[in-house]
């Protein structure tokens, strides 16, 4: 008797053990009634009938390190389902351009589940589903642009790859947030190639950009010089004008000074000589004197009409003293 009550009480336990089931904050359990959806629970406390209802196992895609050091994909069967937003990072995986080229591309991609009831029942593998389709809508991505576009095309490439996956995952209940291609690598021939191609094509650009730098500087040069004979040339332009017009208004001055003494002299004569024979004896006696003053003339002599000249000069004198 003792016996059987202690069976009783263990076998009630147990029976509320398995009926208490204790939902963590962020996820949900999906509960079966005799193998049909029951209902979900939510994060707290909550109690199912044990035997009749039962937690639904979901197989989900987890990564591992091994002892290896290498990493490895297992699938376990899960009771909770993750409302978080959760992040697949894809292996790498060999992808065939338009041009045949063949690249190594790997992925992150985020989702999260919206609706736990679909994610169970419409797909089965959720993760192994999500990542095959991945793949697959990559590649044909991918296959449809020439390696130069693959490679400065990648934002892109993951809008069109998050809305493509969006959109097929929308009744497995997940919502694909955003897909980030991490490495996009080609082949090691078409690496050195490209490689090559870079530096061949940044020494162009350099040999451009010093070949327009000296013809910058061979114009700048150019320029210089023509403004500096310009310059020159309008300097000795008007220094030889302004030479020019002081030449002349020296002329002018002297001839007015020249005009002023025969003004004089002829108030001196009074009308009563002949100024005119006075003028040309004094340029006379001025050209005798430039001739004497010579540094080479060794000789003096008296020219022709010199007596002439004085006997003018005489009656000058005659006449200025009257």
């Amino acid at each position: 008797m003792v016996f059987f009550l202690i069976l009783l009480v263990v076998l009630a336990i147990v029976f509320v053990a398995k009926g208490v089931i204790v939902v963590q904050q962020a996820e949900v359990v999906i509960i079966e009634f005799l193998g049909k959806y029951s209902r979900t629970l939510e994060s707290g406390l909550n109690f199912i009938i044990p035997v009749l209802e039962s937690p639904r196992g979901v197989a989900w895609k987890v990564t591992q390190r091994g002892f290896d050091g290498q990493s490895y994909s297992i699938i376990r069967e899960r009771t909770k389902i993750d409302l978080r937003e959760s992040v697949f990072d894809f292996p790498r995986q060999s992808v065939i351009t338009k041009d045949s080229v063949s690249i190594s591309i790997n992925a992150l991609l985020y989702f999260q589940i919206v609706d736990p009831k679909s994610a169970v029942y419409e797909i089965q593998n959720l993760p192994e589903a999500i990542e095959k389709l991945t793949q697959t809508t990559l590649r044909n991505l991918v296959g449809q642009l020439d390696l130069d576009e693959t490679l400065v095309s990648r934002d892109k490439i993951n809008v069109e790859l998050r809305a493509i996956l969006d959109e097929a995952t929308n009744k497995w209940g997940v919502k694909v947030n955003r897909v980030e291609l991490q490495d996009i690598i080609p082949p090691a021939d078409i690496q050195s190639a490209m490689e090559k191609q870079m530096k061949a094509e940044r020494d162009r650009r350099a040999a451009i950009l010093e070949a327009e730098g000296l013809k910058k500087s061979a114009i700048l040069k150019a320029e210089g010089e023509k403004e500096a004979a310009i310059n020159q040339a309008e300097g000795l332009k008007q220094a030889k004008i302004l030479k020019a017009e002081g030449f002349a208004q020296a002329r002018l001055i002297e001839a007015d000074a020249e005009k002023e003494a025969i003004r004089r002299i002829e108030e001196a004569f009074d009308n009563k000589g002949q100024p005119d024979k006075y003028l040309i004896a004094m340029k006379y006696l001025e050209s005798l004197k430039e001739i004497a003053s010579g540094k080479d003339n060794k000789v003096v002599y008296m020219p022709y009409e010199a007596t002439g000249i004085l006997s003018s000069i005489d009656g000058i004198k005659q006449m200025l003293t009257k």
